[in-house]
């Protein structure tokens, strides 16, 4: 039988916000991250890919279930943690892409032909989204 593993966090209050734009923004995302995810590292079955390891600490990123064109403009959506099995501890750190996140989170975000758009790289965000679906009209 798989251990049990408890939560605990970096920041609470930081990733608690991070986890809430994802719910507000990419429900799709956040869905997968509690009722899948969630549950899988609670019961020890780590998800996705090892980034480093030291000292008994393993550090790891999942990528989450997020639209094609949002990964192209925005980058994908990751939750990043880490394992401290000696205490049956996941350290969960932070969802990224944090920027646009921790924006959501401040005030609402508008949304370009379906993704959402930062307000301080307005023009930036809706001219990648114009070429992205440019390339894919030809």
């Amino acid at each position: 039988m798989k251990e049990k593993y408890m939560f605990g966090y970096d920041n609470e209050n930081e990733f608690r916000k991070l986890e809430s734009a994802l719910k507000k923004y990419n429900m799709l995302a956040f869905k997968k991250l509690c009722f899948d995810y969630y549950p899988k590292l609670k019961s020890g079955e780590f998800l996705g890919s090892l980034v480093k390891e030291d000292d008994g600490t393993k550090y790891y990123e999942v990528k989450l279930p997020t639209d094609a064109i949002f990964v192209k403009v925005h980058g994908e959506v990751r939750l990043h943690y880490r394992v401290v099995n000696n205490k049956n501890l996941v350290i969960l750190e932070k969802i990224s892409p944090e920027e646009i996140l921790r924006e959501g989170h401040k005030s609402e975000l508008v949304a370009y032909k379906g993704v959402m758009v930062s307000k301080e790289h307005a023009d930036k965000d809706k001219f990648k989204i114009n070429l992205l679906n440019m390339i894919n009209k030809n």
